[in-house]
C-alpha cells in the first residue's frame, strides 16, 4: 500500500538527530538554485513513471550552478530525456520481479540474496536501475515482510549472504534498522549482510556514532559497506568521513560505481575516482555497464567505449584500485565480467598465447602431464 501525503514527507529524509534537513523536492524550488536547461524544463513530473525529484542540500551544493553539464547535476536533476521512447528498455530488466520469492525478498543466485527494506531515497538518481519500485513511496518493508523473509533464509542454508537495499536503508531510522537485522540475525547468525547505500555520497550526515554503534552490537557475521560513488567531486570530507566510521568500526567498504555518459566516461575521470576510493579505504569492486532499464538511455555508454576505458584503466591503475566492469545481462541473466581477451589460444608447440595489456606477445607452456 502507497503511503500517504504526510507518510510521503516523513519517509523523504530520515530527519532525526540531523541539522540539516533541507531537501528540494519540486522543480519549482530547484529553480531558486540553478538555470534550467530547456532539457530540464521539459521534465513532466506528472508522468507515472517518472522517478520522485529529491536533492539534499548537501549535494546539490556540489552542484556547479553555472555549469550545465556538471556530472552531478546530470545524475540527479530529471530531464526531459528520461521520458522519451527507449526502445529495447523494460522495466524490470534483470527479472527481479519473477526472481522474488516474498513480497520484498529477491532470489536470484544460488548463495545470496536482496531485501528491499524500503522503496526510498534521499536521492533519487536519474540512472536508477530499479524505477520500477524505487520512490513509489510503499515505505519500509512491514514486521510481516520482513519476518517472511527472514524465515526463508532460515529455511534456505545456501543462503550466505544478504543485500539491505532499496531505495536506500540508511532513511530507515536505527530502530527500525535495528529490528529488520534482529529479524534476521536471530534465525541466521552467520548471515553477511551487505548494508547497500548512496548515503555517504548524497547525505553523509545520516552516518552518526548511533548508527554505527548499533550495528556492532550483532557480532556474529561481518557487514559489508557497499557504496555507490560515481565522480570524484562526490568523494568530500564529509563523504570519506562518513565511510571511515564504518570502516573504523570493523565494516569493510566497496565501492560500485555505474559507467554514465557524461558523467564519467572518460579514462582520466575514472582513474582519479578509483585511486581517491582506495586512498580512502574504500574498494573500487564494480563498474557497471548501464542496465537497459526504461528511462535510462541517455546514459548508457556504448559497450566498445566501456571496453576501451576497462583497457586503459587496466595499465593505469593497480590491482587493488581497479574495478571489475561487469553487465547484468537482461532478462535476468546475471552478472558477467566484462574485458579485452587477453587469452589468445594456442600455438603450434601446443603453449598458451597472451597478449600484455601493453599489446605484447607472452607464451604459457601448461605443466607436462605425468604419464
Amino acid at each position: 500500500m502507497a503511503l500517504d501525503e504526510n507518510s510521503r514527507l516523513r519517509y523523504t529524509m530520515h530527519m532525526h538527530k540531523i541539522h540539516d534537513t533541507a531537501v528540494i523536492t519540486s522543480k519549482e524550488t530547484l529553480q531558486d538554485h540553478l538555470v534550467l536547461t530547456e532539457e530540464e524544463l521539459a521534465f513532466d513530473p506528472s508522468i507515472n513513471s517518472s522517478l520522485p525529484l529529491s536533492i539534499p542540500s548537501y549535494f546539490l551544493n556540489l552542484i556547479d550552478p553555472q555549469n550545465p553539464d556538471d556530472p552531478l547535476r546530470k545524475q540527479v536533476v530529471p530531464s526531459v530525456n528520461e521520458q522519451l521512447p527507449d526502445l529495447g528498455a523494460m522495466k524490470d530488466p534483470l527479472a527481479e520481479v519473477s526472481h522474488s520469492v516474498t513480497e520484498r525478498l529477491i532470489h536470484r543466485y544460488p548463495a545470496r540474496v536482496a531485501f528491499l527494506t524500503t522503496d526510498i531515497c534521499p536521492m533519487y538518481c536519474r540512472h536508477c536501475f530499479r524505477r520500477r519500485f524505487t520512490g513509489t513511496f510503499q515505505g519500509p518493508a512491514s514486521e510481516k515482510q520482513t519476518e517472511e523473509a527472514a524465515q526463508y533464509v532460515a529455511d534456505h542454508r545456501q543462503v550466505t549472504e544478504i543485500l539491505f537495499t532499496g531505495g536506500d536503508v540508511l532513511t530507515l531510522s536505527d530502530s527500525r534498522l535495528e529490528q529488520m537485522i534482529r529479524a534476521f540475525r536471530s534465525k541466521r547468525p552467520d548471515l553477511i549482510i551487505r548494508i547497500c547505500t548512496r548515503m555517504p555520497a548524497s547525505y553523509p550526515m545520516r552516518i552518526t556514532d548511533g548508527l554505527i554503534t548499533m550495528l556492532k552490537q550483532f557480532d556474529t557475521a561481518p557487514f559489508y559497506l557497499m557504496t555507490q560513488f560515481n565522480h570524484p567531486k562526490e568523494l568530500t570530507e564529509q563523504a570519506t568521513g562518513a565511510v571511515n566510521r564504518f570502516v573504523d568500526a570493523g565494516i569493510p567498504a566497496m565501492n560500485q560505481t555505474v559507467l554514465l555518459s557524461g558523467v564519467n566516461d572518460e579514462v582520466s575521470v575514472l582513474e582519479d575516482l578509483c585511486n581517491k576510493l582506495l586512498f580512502n579505504r574504500i574498494k573500487p569492486y564494480y563498474l557497471f555497464q548501464g542496465d537497459l532499464v526504461e528511462g535510462t538511455a541517455h546514459f548508457r555508454v556504448p559497450l566498445e567505449k566501456g571496453l576501451a576505458l576497462e583497457e586503459e584503466l587496466r595499465k593505469r591503475l593497480s590491482g587493488l584500485a581497479m574495478p571489475v566492469y561487469a553487465i547484468d545481462l537482461p532478462n535476468g541473466g546475471g552478472k558477467v565480467p566484462l574485458s579485452r581477451a587477453y587469452l589468445i589460444g594456442k600455438n603450434a608447440e601446443n603453449a598458451w598465447l597472451f597478449k600484455t595489456t601493453e599489446g605484447e606477445i607472452r607464451t604459457y607452456p601448461d605443466p607436462l602431464t605425468q604419464r
